[in-house]
């Protein structure tokens, strides 16, 4: 269902605040597409802050696990990095399926660690999307097909107050690596 209620631009806004927050910076220093890495300086600990201050916000539950550990969990060890650390080939069709313009000099081979300077502003700002896009038809706790949003976020239902279950960030993930796996056929 598409929810309506929480905007392109308010979800832009609070993942540059979260990140702004995280690394004490100014949110007007960050654009989409900087990279959270190479652009902003960020460690693999920030994007946990980041993520943790989204959840907060939205009432959501960012992913907590990367495209490449739930491909290794999925389809086998060593199908999307190898036993030398590196993307395999099938990992890098999917991460550049997945990314877009963002997967740009990927390459089969290259170390796992060169993923991350990948994730840019606007990956965080889709993911938040991807979720906030699961928002159900009715509320499951009291079946309420109404719901709410006062300010801005989190969108809760109009008859019992409860925040909307939305599906997660790994859920998300698993679903579109089953549906991409059944389509493309790469494993």
């Amino acid at each position: 269902m598409t929810q309506g209620f929480i905007d392109d631009n308010r979800v832009m806004e609070e993942v540059k605040k979260a990140i702004a927050q995280t690394l004490s910076i100014d949110t007007e220093k960050i654009r989409p597409e900087d990279s959270l890495v190479r652009d902003l300086g960020a460690e693999s600990l920030d994007f946990l802050d980041i993520n943790y201050r989204l959840e907060q916000v939205f009432g959501i539950k960012m992913a907590r696990h990367f495209i490449l550990e739930h491909m290794e969990e999925m389809f086998g060890e060593g199908s999307a990095i190898d036993d030398n650390g590196q993307l395999t080939e099938k990992a890098v069709k999917l991460m550049r399926l997945r990314l877009g313009q963002e997967s740009e000099g990927l390459q089969p081979g290259m170390d796992m660690d060169q993923v991350p300077p990948l994730i840019t502003v606007a990956t965080i700002a889709k993911g938040v999307n991807e979720i906030l896009a699961t928002l159900p038809e009715k509320c499951t706790s009291c079946g309420s097909p109404q719901w709410k949003c006062n300010d801005g976020a989190p969108i809760e239902c109009s008859a019992c107050s409860q925040g909307a279950a939305y599906s997660t960030g790994d859920d998300l993930i698993k679903e579109w690596l089953t549906s991409v796996q059944q389509e493309h056929k790469i494993f």
